[in-house]
């Protein structure tokens, strides 16, 4: 495939922005002196502020892309726990989110797609929010935090997780309608979507309305005298890549370079091809007429893509400054533990996994580290089936995971995706859980991927591993970009063999 910027979409270890901020760890404007233990959170207990973004990759100045404006998140980074290699559970929206959210994987949730509620569909478990919440957190969701419908059971799983109703933004609806001003003068529901705000369905975008109301709780939390978990979710860059069209020349078109590594990696197999089909419907792609699923992109449009994704990351970067500036100026970051991740990439340290988020902000809070699940864990309420990162931290305070001891090349990421076929159809992208046939799971470890497509039973949520359809193998170290899939090479065999048990 010769389309460039969405090439990156083959991969289904996903990489995720994640890093932490703990600067309540140290000092504190609410309570004095510097703190020596997070134990000290009975007499100052910390806030959190999750920030949760959609489709981001690492297109970021602080992890070394020069093309991207992105100061305020560079600036949080760089006084942050930055994480090189956080990946998703699954690169879809809502069994990602239900994954991090509850700190248990795919398998458990059994949220594969965007159709149930993990509390009816496979257990009644508890979240990250729900768990501060029973610890005397007031605790608040803005804009796309659990994915809306029915997968959060149309509340954002409220009330479980929240102190009050979660917020969502008036201007929600009209993400995907007609408001894309395309060349011909009409309004279209377009991928590539630069707007003037004032000419907008009410004036406003639903990021700026979510930083406007984060700020008005931050106000309210001021003085209250209980702390406070604010999650704020912004819906970009996830496409349609709507921004405000003053964005747009920051990144002139002659400026924009295509994709380094557009070609489909040899020997990938047709079931982990993405074609892409959500794309496929936005007006603007549809008129360029591609042939599916291995159509190229036309270059020029692949340029208009790279600098409208390259604007909603700038524009989102303005909206995080607003809601970092405000937690400044309400003398709240040093008492507030900020944690930055997006739910998954378009592909963009030790190997981490972003399940790892839940006990992680728990150790770093002082609360009480839920133990790891049992397995099978459907029938235990609270328990977390990912690492508490806190020996990261070089705090001794933290109740460090004994797993994550050892030698590094031990550390082992995992990830799935489900497939409808082995081969690309219309609902590769997005399989409801009756039509999956096929999953994939890939290994992730410093030295290599190794993903396995096996046979899957939507009725029973089993996979059969005896019923293989197709593998990958790729060495990161002598092929960073995985285009060579060794799994059938003599040198992935001899791996392969010694994986075995």
């Amino acid at each position: 495939m010769a389309s460039g910027v969405l090439r990156d979409g083959l991969y289904m270890n996903v990489f995720c922005r994640f890093f932490l901020l703990p600067l309540g760890l140290f000092s504190s404007s609410l309570c004095g002196p510097a703190l020596d233990s997070v134990f000290a959170w009975t007499l100052c207990p910390l806030n959190v502020l999750l920030i949760i973004v959609d489709d981001l990759r690492p297109s970021l100045g602080c992890y070394g892309d020069k093309a991207i404006r992105s100061p305020n998140i560079d600036q949080l980074a760089s006084r942050s726990l930055l994480f090189q290699n956080a990946f998703a559970q699954q690169a879809v929206c809502a069994p990602s989110r239900i994954s991090f959210l509850t700190g248990r994987r795919p398998d458990t949730t059994r949220l594969y797609d965007f159709n149930s509620y993990w509390r009816i569909h496979a257990g009644n478990f508890s979240t990250i929010p729900q768990y501060f919440k029973e610890n005397g957190y007031v605790t608040m969701s803005v804009g796309k935090v659990f994915h809306p419908g029915i997968s959060s059971n149309y509340s954002d799983d409220s009330p479980y997780s929240w102190s009050f109703p979660p917020y969502h933004p008036s201007s929600e609806k009209y993400e995907n309608t007609k408001t894309c001003r395309g060349p011909d003068g009409q309004l279209h529901a377009n991928l590539l979507c630069p707007v003037d705000v004032a000419d907008v369905p009410e004036g406003t975008l639903p990021d700026k309305q979510s930083t406007e109301q984060a700020i008005r709780l931050l106000e309210k939390m001021k003085t209250s005298a209980s702390p406070f978990f604010l999650a704020v979710g912004y819906h970009k860059p996830h496409i349609p890549f709507r921004y405000p069209k003053e964005f747009q020349k920051l990144y002139p078109l002659e400026n924009i370079t295509l994709a380094p590594d557009p070609q489909v990696p040899a020997g990938l197999p047709p079931v982990a091809y993405n074609p892409w089909m959500d794309i496929r419907q936005r007006e603007d792609v549809q008129a360029l007429n591609l042939s599916v699923p291995y159509g190229p992109i036309p270059v020029d449009f692949q340029r208009k893509i790279r600098q409208s994704y390259f604007a909603s990351v700038s524009y989102l970067d303005t909206q995080v400054g607003h809601l970092l500036s405000a937690l400044d100026d309400l003398q709240l970051t040093n008492s507030t533990i900020i944690a930055f991740a997006s739910d998954h990439g378009r592909r963009v340290m030790d190997l981490v996994e972003l399940l790892s988020l839940s006990p992680t902000l728990a150790g770093l809070a002082g609360l009480h580290v839920p133990p790891r699940c049992p397995v099978p864990s459907f029938h235990v309420q609270l328990c977390r089936e990912g690492q508490n990162l806190g020996k990261h931290f070089q705090l001794q305070d933290l109740g460090e995971d004994p797993h994550l001891r050892g030698n590094p090349r031990e550390s082992i990421a995992y990830s799935q995706y489900p497939r409808p076929a082995d081969y690309p159809q219309w609902n590769s992208d997005k399989p409801s859980l009756k039509d999956i046939k096929v999953m994939g799971y890939s290994i992730r470890t410093i030295d290599y991927r190794y993903t396995v497509w096996v046979g899957f039973d939507p009725r029973e949520f089993l996979a059969n591993f005896s019923d293989v359809h197709a593998g990958e193998l790729y060495f990161v170290d002598s092929d960073p970009l995985q285009d060579h899939n060794m799994y059938n090479d003599s040198q992935g065999r001899d791996l392969l063999q010694s994986l075995m048990p």
